[in-house]
Formats: C-alpha cells, structure tokens, sequence
C-alpha cells in the first residue's frame, strides 16, 4: 500500500464534477485498485462511488492523505493525486 497527502486546490471543492472525472479515470485506468481517501476531519472513504467521495466534503485548501493498493501503485498514486489537487475549470453555470 502506497500513501500520498493531496491538497485539494479546486476552487468548489470537489464536487460532483471532479468526483466524476476522478471516478472516471480510476474505472478506465486502474480497474485492479483499491483507493481510500482519509479526510483531515478523519473520516474515509473508499473510492468505489462519487457519493462516498463527495461524502468527505473536501474543499479548497482541504488536505486529505490518499492510500492506494494494487499493482502499479506508484503510477496510480501519482495519476489520482493528481488529479484531486488539479484546479478544474468548468463553465460556471448562468
């Protein structure tokens, strides 16, 4: 099992925009991983839905660790981490 501390830089957060990307990317690149987010609150979730994933209301300035197993962790590790501190820009809604 691997480890990283992410820092959530997504101005709302992680939403349900970025869980699905995020999601997304674990289910198309990682299919054989089993991923954990713990919150800075304490509280965990695997990474197995958006729901459990929003669940942690992580936002902007957050810092969560994320575990990962299975058997390119490194890669995942970096992949996922990534993306949880990447500053998504979608269109705002008028």
């Amino acid at each position: 099992m691997k480890t990283r501390k992410i820092c959530i830089r997504n101005a709302a957060g992680i939403h349900c925009r970025p869980s699905g990307v995020i999601l997304h990317t674990i289910q198309q690149e990682f299919p054989y991983h089993t991923f954990t987010v713990t919150g800075s609150s304490g509280e965990k979730a695997e990474l197995d839905s958006i729901l459990a994933l929003i669940s942690l209301g992580l936002c902007q300035g957050d810092e969560a660790e994320l575990s990962v197993e299975g058997p390119e962790e490194e890669k995942a590790l970096q992949r996922i981490g990534d993306l949880f501190e990447y500053n998504f820009d979608f269109p705002p809604r008028s």
